[in-house]
């Protein structure tokens, strides 16, 4: 149904095989840095508008890699296209973050709570096999949905919070309610990931962007074990092709060793963690079990100019290491990103040097340790 993958040093890296460069995507690569991309939202009218529409969505996916060597797309969506399925209510305003019209934050509102229909969710599953088609091969493309307590987080606060009190307090007073909601969001995030997968997707991510508000031990019970459920139901294999999984914890460094077992390829990092000190807690050696890392750039280093970005790129890749080269066997891999999402202020030039110096600069890397080996 799908030509053959052109590039596949993004799956290769996520299970762990050497590859010839250090593979680059970035979190929100399509989104509003990119001038094109804020032309299709004007005609689109809305983000609503715009995610919904199947030939926007597939548009603004492949913008950036239009504009830049990377080596995977990721489906242009949100995570909160799940909980709006739910009949929450979601909306965005422009220049705002989500809302949602209704908040879940006792009883009756957790009862009420189910998986929803994929048929409502039909838009983003249309916009996964649009996308694949519209790549022509060139890279892989990867689905996504939000972690079962980020989206509890969002669905409590109505909306973003600075001080997560409303979902805090359900937790916290009803931890019963709080697993129950938890239960409906982990199943409703699974059967979303796999009905991605049917549709096209040959990677799917589990942000658990919030993950990293929470205590030590709350952590364990009301974030991890969810992703752990969603992770248990997944696809592992489609077409005879293997599915990896990516799961990112924005601020979960301190739990990297509660993470390594977790029935996933690859960990993503945010900007606080050491890349070599995750490399020899998780990454595994060469011939035996670990887990792929991806990250973990400071978003915030792309507004130094390009020859300052260059030198960071440099550092993150030199602290990672030099990815094992030897073809025969799994060993540490990175899949270089941002330690979050890009900022919408970012210059569109300085994505260029970043993504230059990220393939030059790991390739010089392969070919000293080929030399020395």
């Amino acid at each position: 149904m799908y030509p053959a993958l052109q590039n596949d040093s993004f799956l290769k890296a996520c299970w762990r095989q050497a590859t010839d460069h250090t593979p680059v995507w970035l979190m929100r690569q399509a989104g509003r840095y990119l001038p094109e991309y804020r032309a299709t939202r004007a005609k689109a009218g809305s983000f609503m508008g715009l995610a919904t529409n199947v030939d926007y969505a597939t548009e603004v996916t492949l913008q950036p890699l239009d504009r830049y060597p990377l080596d995977a797309a990721i489906l242009f969506s949100d995570i909160l296209t799940v909980p709006d399925a739910m009949g929450l209510g979601l909306s965005f305003a422009l220049g705002e973050g989500p809302k949602f019209e209704k908040v879940v934050r006792d009883e009756a509102a957790v009862n009420a709570l189910h998986v929803p229909d994929m048929g409502k969710l039909k838009y983003v599953f249309d916009a996964v096999t649009s996308i694949r088609k519209a790549l022509k091969g060139r890279v892989p493309l990867i689905g996504f949905s939000g972690s079962p307590w980020t989206l509890a987080c969002y669905m409590v606060e109505g909306g973003g919070s600075d001080d997560y009190r409303h979902v805090k307090t359900l937790m916290y007073s009803r931890p019963d309610l709080m697993h129950q909601l938890l239960a409906t969001n982990a199943d409703a995030v699974a059967l979303y990931l796999n009905t991605q997968i049917l549709a096209g997707a040959q990677a799917v991510m589990v942000f658990d962007s919030w993950g990293g508000v929470l205590a030590d031990g709350a952590f364990q019970h009301f974030s991890l074990a969810y992703t752990k459920r969603v992770l248990s139901q997944l696809i592992k294999e489609h077409e005879g092709v293997k599915i990896p999984s990516i799961v990112f914890t924005k601020g979960g460094g301190i739990w990297l060793d509660e993470m390594k077992d977790l029935d996933c390829q690859a960990l993503g990092l945010d900007w606080t963690v050491n890349l070599g000190k995750a490399r020899k807690a998780v990454g595994g050696s060469v011939g035996g079990p670990g887990k792929a890392l991806q990250g973990n750039l400071d978003p915030n280093v792309l507004f130094a100019p390009p020859e300052q970005i260059e030198v960071q790129v440099k550092a993150v890749l030199d602290q990672f290491g030099t990815p094992h080269i030897d073809p025969h066997q799994t060993g540490p891999t990175q899949i270089f990103n941002l330690g979050h999402g890009i900022s919408q202020f970012t210059p569109v030039e300085h994505v260029t040097a970043l993504v230059q110096t990220v393939h030059d600069h790991s390739r010089a890397q392969r070919k000293s340790a080929a030399q020395a080996g």
